[in-house]
């Protein structure tokens, strides 16, 4: 390493303050540590209430070895870590304050690059959102999907299962100690999600981005190539250093391109819409709802993968992983973007093998032809709403039915399945008070369940909309992300019970059949209101204040944009 290290910037010298920062350090490391080294943080989202990532601390250790092996200095950097499983009210209110977090430790901190550990859904997007915004050279290495579980001689996929037997048991034709026997079976191993939830999807997405070693992302967090690639991307950290080889090479224009094309080709989760709307913000690259549909509606859907098909993340990963999808599209990326070794995207998928053409298809033998996310717009979602159509039932695509409305999540709840609640299969469910200042956070709560007596009559799926998320694991034909939200003056907040509603999916519209003179008269009912989040003290009340709605990423409004690696002021 010849150029000078921005850790020198604290340890060379003889004064006093390099005196404490070399000083303090020296616990185990030997005097050339601070003399052209590079030192390596690894940003460490561990944590036992984070289920997900709880064997990232072994990972850790891998790339630990391989920092060292590179001749670098590894240094471990605990990142908040956030649950989806666990935390309330959601995991999405904590991705920018993690994301704040670690830019600011990294940026505080004398470090020269960083190996980023995330698996959870929240986490891979705050570790880039941070990586970023401090510009600091930067691999990501994902925890990796779980093992399949089975029940009763069947594949169970972790999420769109529970979505789907939870339903059956209201239905009456699951009972509830069946459904609580599949509990044990569901989590097999360490890992994440194993259907193309959201920790799948950012995942691949963060590969497809240039940004995790090809071939890594989709390993089975118990399998030991992970461990191996693991190491791989600690020597590989020590290396971007010397090639000074940052995000802001890899995240632009076009491997953002490459992002969308991949999460229609995988039938990837709605969630990584706001997660790639955010980080391009932090990247500074001009990308907009639209463009998720411009650049992937036509792409057809080659994963047969839950819960848009049939199989799980081990039999992806078997099957040829990322790269194998994307050689079947290879035509549809663009060729200018690069990957953190070094060589474009398209060079890497050109030879890459499909080892199964059943999990992973034939472009001429698509599951769907167009399978990318669908934006729609109209007068009930000004500034956009978006829709999965690999996930939807094709007969509901295109739909007009009366309105029904809920005011909030305990609304949603208390009524749902009130044996007067006048509902029928064509009905719109409309959920309000779930975006970003509304709940606060924007909750996965868009898939509602079904009305039971529904249910009961065999009705598996209807229209819903709401300004929230839902689940990556889970299915439907639901609109979700509405913009402007109700609780930010959207038009979601006027609709009321028996309103017509029309979802015209080939149109990529969203409308609510009423005049205009009626609804400029309209104002929102003190029910829906008084639901709306009002924090007082704290992140919440700073997130409500500053956050960004749904089309923008749901970032914080003060934190889009790069800040970059410098710090001019002393400690002592």
């Amino acid at each position: 390493m010849t150029r000078e290290l921005r850790s020198d910037q604290w340890y060379s010298g003889v004064d006093r303050n390099a005196y404490i920062h070399r000083a303090w350090m020296r616990r185990g490391l030997p005097a050339d540590a601070f003399s052209g080294r590079p030192h390596i943080a690894i940003a460490n989202t561990a944590s036992d209430l984070t289920p997900c990532n709880s064997h990232l601390d072994e990972v850790a250790g891998a790339v630990r070895d391989g920092v060292h092996q590179a001749g670098g200095i590894a240094l471990d950097l605990p990142v908040m870590s956030i649950g989806e499983t666990q935390v309330r009210p959601t995991a999405m209110l904590w991705r920018n304050l993690a994301a704040m977090a670690a830019e600011e430790m990294l940026r505080a901190n004398p470090v020269d690059g960083v190996v980023l550990l995330g698996g959870c859904d929240k986490t891979i997007p705050a570790l880039l959102m941070a990586a970023a915004s401090v510009d600091l050279p930067a691999v990501v290495v994902p925890g990796g999907p779980m093992l399949t579980g089975t029940f009763r001689g069947r594949p169970l996929g972790c999420g769109t299962d529970v979505w789907r037997l939870s339903e059956e048991v209201r239905a009456g034709t699951l009972s509830s100690a069946a459904f609580t026997a599949s509990e044990s079976a569901m989590i097999r191993s360490r890992g994440h999600c194993n259907t193309m939830g959201t920790a799948s999807t950012m995942a691949l997405l963060a590969e497809a981005l240039g940004m995790v070693v090809p071939g890594l992302a989709g390993t089975p967090a118990p399998d030991s190539r992970l461990l191996a690639e693991a190491n791989r991307s600690g020597r590989l950290a020590v290396d971007l250093v010397g090639l000074d080889r940052r995000p802001s090479t890899l995240l632009t224009r076009a491997s953002f391109h490459n992002a969308i094309v991949a999460l229609a080709a995988v039938g990837g989760s709605t969630n990584a819409v706001v997660h790639l709307l955010a980080l391009a913000g932090r990247a500074g690259v001009e990308l907009t709802l639209d463009d998720f549909d411009r650049i992937g509606s036509d792409v057809p859907l080659l994963v047969d993968l839950q819960p848009a098909g049939r199989f799980l993340m081990e039999d992806l990963h078997r099957a040829g992983g990322l790269l194998a999808v994307l050689r079947e599209v290879s035509d549809l990326l663009d060729p200018t973007a690069l990957t953190v070794t070094g060589p474009p995207l398209v060079d890497l998928v050109a030879e890459a093998p499909r080892w199964d053409p059943e999990v992973v298809r034939d472009r001429s033998a698509p599951l769907r032809p167009s399978a990318g996310i669908a934006v729609l717009r109209g007068n009930l979602a000004p500034d956009g709403a978006i829709i999965k159509p690999a996930a939807a039932s094709p007969e509901l695509l295109r739909h007009r039915g009366p309105a029904v409305v809920f005011e909030s999540v305990e609304d949603l709840r208390a009524r749902i399945d009130d044996p007067d609640l006048e509902v029928e299969a064509d009905s719109v469910l409309v959920l309000r008070g779930c975006g970003p200042r509304g709940y606060p956070g924007m909750p996965e709560v868009a898939n509602m369940p079904l009305p039971r007596k529904l249910l009961e009559r065999g009705v598996r799926d209807m229209v819903r909309i709401c300004d929230g998320r839902m689940s990556g694991t889970a299915y439907g034909t639901v609109v979700l992300h509405v913009a402007p939200e109700a609780a930010a003056g959207g038009p979601l907040s006027l609709v009321r019970t028996g309103d017509p509603v029309v979802l015209d999916l080939p149109g990529r519209e969203l409308r609510l059949d009423v005049p205009v003179e009626e609804l400029r008269h309209r104002r929102p009912p003190a029910a829906t209101t008084d639901a709306y989040a009002r924090p007082t003290r704290g992140w919440e009340r700073l997130y409500v204040e500053h956050v960004q709605q749904a089309d923008r990423g749901a970032d914080l409004d003060f934190l889009t944009g790069s800040s970059g690696s410098a710090v001019h002021r002393e400690s002592h």
